[in-house]
């Protein structure tokens, strides 16, 4: 079977098979891949027949492809009754698994790259959160202590850094964003996926930021995963291209321009409006906006108490009071008004923890003066400010960093 889809328009139902709707729909993405993609889909559909006791379907997903990719595909959906192909005009991986996941008629749609990287001893695991209902989303994860990885330190390094950036950025709880195994119950998909925007690379991560921020359960299954080494993916360029989507997704959840209340109104599995304080804005920009507010107040109550104990205690003793007594005062603040914390659970040890970032700050303080003493020993109390003041700065882009990963834990506790 072969349908032609344009992913740009509203998707329309696809044409069922004469056997009734299967249980799974697992696409394969391609573009130019008129070498691989036989013994990929051949690989596939014994492990499926073998493996999987309910229907399954494949879909090729052919995004444009400028070789022989759609002939190979056309004659392999000839040759499996459980093979189909979807000819989108338009490239892109994203749009068309955004495309052909709205239009299935599937129970669950998923996807897997047609180098096979990962183990498709995963798959039953994958789905089986799915089809008993326990998860919305189910993805591979080649970060988790028990997955079997093997790849070169350079993609290694790139990907865990990327996910790095993600939880401490964007508050993602999930492991790994961009491997190529994936799952999702098709009525959420369809609820979901008109508003993921990306048709790239970066489809994965929008998806399963999203979901996180709209209430789903994602189900997190190690895999073993082989890296291709022929691989065509640009590096460089996709993690440009997935920077630039992380500040999309930022910005738009900023601004309130995703329906994130009524979705996870009508999705979520707890159902409540989420933890963003009323009232302020929303996501990591309205947060920062806030932290920069207690941190400018912070500073100001910093500056007058050093500047008044100065002549009693000294330089350094001085520092140090009013850079810990500000620091209580700025974790308290940013716990409930930045971050959203509400109530007395765990405030001893937000507060431990924030005196742990205060320790930074003051080493870097303390040695800031330290050196200004030794480079300019006449130097008075404003250019001493001057100094605590910059080095400040310093530690308050670490202050945020720590305060944040903390918070993003648990912004659900309530008073």
């Amino acid at each position: 079977m072969t349908t032609t889809l344009e992913p740009e328009r509203e998707p329309e139902a696809a044409a069922v098979a004469a056997s009734g709707p299967p249980v799974l729909d697992i696409v394969i993405p391609v573009y130019n891949e008129e070498d691989d993609l036989g013994p990929a889909v051949a690989r596939l559909a014994d492990h499926l027949h073998t493996h999987v006791p309910y229907p399954a379907r494949i879909t090729v997903a052919d995004n444009a492809s400028t070789d022989g990719t759609l002939a190979v595909a056309k004659e392999l959906a000839a040759r499996y009754d459980d093979v189909r192909v979807v000819h989108l005009s338009r490239k892109g991986r994203g749009g068309a698994l955004n495309t052909v996941w709205r239009t299935s008629d599937a129970e669950i749609v998923a996807y897997c790259d047609v180098d096979l990287s990962t183990d498709l001893n995963a798959l039953m695991p994958l789905i089986a959160p799915l089809v008993s209902g326990h998860s919305d989303i189910a993805i591979g994860t080649r970060l988790a202590y028990s997955s079997r990885v093997v790849r070169g330190p350079k993609r290694e390094a790139i990907s865990r850094c990327y996910n790095l950036l993600l939880r401490t950025t964007m508050r993602a709880h999930f492991s790994d964003a961009q491997c190529g195994f994936k799952a999702m119950r098709a009525d959420v998909a369809r609820r979901l996926l008109p508003y993921v925007e990306d048709t790239g690379w970066f489809f994965d991560t929008e998806l399963l930021m999203l979901a996180e921020r709209v209430g789903l359960r994602i189900a997190e299954v190690p895999v073993d995963w082989t890296d291709d080494p022929d691989s065509s993916v640009d590096i460089v360029a996709t993690a440009v291209a997935d920077l630039k989507g992380c500040a999309r997704v930022a910005w738009a959840l900023a601004r309130g321009r995703l329906p994130i209340a009524e979705l996870r109104a009508s999705l979520g599995r707890d159902r409540h409006p989420g933890p963003d304080v009323a009232g302020v804005p929303h996501g990591m920009v309205g947060q920062v906006v806030r932290f920069c507010a207690v941190g400018i107040a912070s500073t100001g109550a910093y500056a007058l108490l050093y500047l008044l104990l100065h002549s009693v205690l000294g330089a350094q003793a001085a520092n140090f009071v009013a850079l810990a007594l500000t620091a209580i005062a700025n974790t308290a603040v940013n716990r409930r008004f930045t971050f959203g914390i509400r109530g007395r659970h765990r405030v001893l040890r937000d507060q431990l923890v924030g005196l742990a970032v205060f320790g930074f700050g003051w080493a870097v303080t303390a040695i800031s003066l330290l050196v200004l003493h030794r480079a300019a020993p006449d130097a008075g109390r404003l250019v001493e400010l001057a100094v605590l003041v910059i080095a400040n700065l310093v530690a308050t882009a670490t202050r945020f960093v720590g305060l944040r990963t903390l918070f993003s834990t648990r912004t659900g506790d309530s008073a």
